[in-house]
C-alpha cells in the first residue's frame, strides 16, 4: 500500500527538523532547490508506490549518530529495497530481514578480518550508536525498484553531511565501498581523515571486498592517533 502524505509521515521533508546537532550543521539545505525538488518528488511519488525505508526511519543514521559522536562513516549507496529489509542504516536490515548477500560477505569479512562472528541478524543498529554513521548516499528509494530515487536531490543533502563530519577536528575515517560511494572521495580532506576506498561488499560487484580488512585497517588508524579502537562486535 502506498504511504499517505500527511504531516506525521515524515514524508514532507521540508517540514521535519532534523536530528538534534545535525540541525546547526544542516542549516540552510532545506532552502536549496535541490532539497525541494526532493520534497516535491517524494509526495506525489509516495502515492504512486510504497517508499522506503518507513518514513519515521529516513533520517535514522543521523538519529542515532549525532555528529559530535561520529567518528567513522561508511557510504553506501542506497536504502535495500526489498519488502521489510531497510531500517534506515546502510548495509543494515531489520531483525527478522533475509540478509542481502553484500551484508553476508560483510559478516564473512568481519569474522576473517577483526574475529567477530556474524549474529543471526543484519541489524547494525549497535554500530550506529557507537560512532558509526551508517549513511546512504540515497536515503530512500521505491520498493522493489533499485535506483528508482537516485539523482533526486539526496545526494546533495548527503554531501552536506559528509562536509559536516569532515569540518571536524578530530580524525574520522570515511569508507567508500565500490565506484558509486567513491564518486563522493572529493568532498572529504584526506590530509586530515583516513580515506579508505575498497571494492563493494556484493560478491555482484566482482569480488575483491573479502581480505582487504577494512576493520582492523580502521582500528589501526585510531591506534596510530592515540584513539580508541571502534567496537566492531553485534549483539546475538
Amino acid at each position: 500500500m502506498p504511504v499517505a502524505v500527511t504531516e506525521d509521515t515524515g514524508l514532507q521533508l521540508l517540514e521535519r527538523r532534523f536530528p538534534k546537532d545535525w540541525e546547526a550543521a544542516l542549516e540552510g539545505e532545506r532552502e536549496k532547490t535541490s532539497f525541494q525538488r526532493l520534497d516535491a518528488f517524494l509526495g506525489p511519488e509516495s502515492r504512486r508506490a510504497r517508499i522506503v525505508p518507513e518514513p519515521g526511519e529516513i533520517y535514522r543514521a543521523l538519529e542515532l549518530t549525532p555528529l559530535s559522536k561520529a567518528r567513522v562513516v561508511i557510504l553506501g549507496q542506497e536504502p535495500y529495497p526489498g519488502p521489510g529489509q531497510s531500517n534506515g542504516l546502510a548495509y543494515s536490515v531489520h531483525k527478522g530481514a533475509s540478509l542481502p548477500s553484500s551484508l553476508q560477505n560483510l559478516f564473512k569479512e568481519l569474522e576473517a578480518d577483526v574475529g567477530v562472528k556474524p549474529p543471526a541478524h543484519g541489524d547494525l543498529t549497535a554500530w550506529a550508536k557507537r560512532g558509526v554513521l551508517l549513511l546512504n548516499a540515497v536515503l530512500t528509494v521505491r520498493e522493489g525498484q533499485a535506483g528508482s530515487h537516485q539523482g533526486r536531490g539526496w545526494e546533495h543533502f548527503t554531501d552536506a553531511v559528509l562536509r559536516a563530519v569532515n569540518a571536524k577536528s578530530e580524525p574520522s575515517v570515511f569508507v567508500f565501498w565500490g565506484r558509486a560511494a567513491q564518486r563522493k572521495v572529493p568532498v572529504i580532506d584526506s590530509t586530515r581523515h583516513f580515506v579508505l576506498v575498497g571494492p563493494h561488499p556484493s560478491p555482484a560487484a566482482g569480488g575483491g571486498f573479502r581480505g582487504s580488512k577494512p576493520f582492523s585497517r580502521i582500528n589501526a588508524f585510531f591506534a596510530a592517533n592515540d584513539l580508541p579502537p571502534v567496537d566492531w562486535s553485534l549483539p546475538k
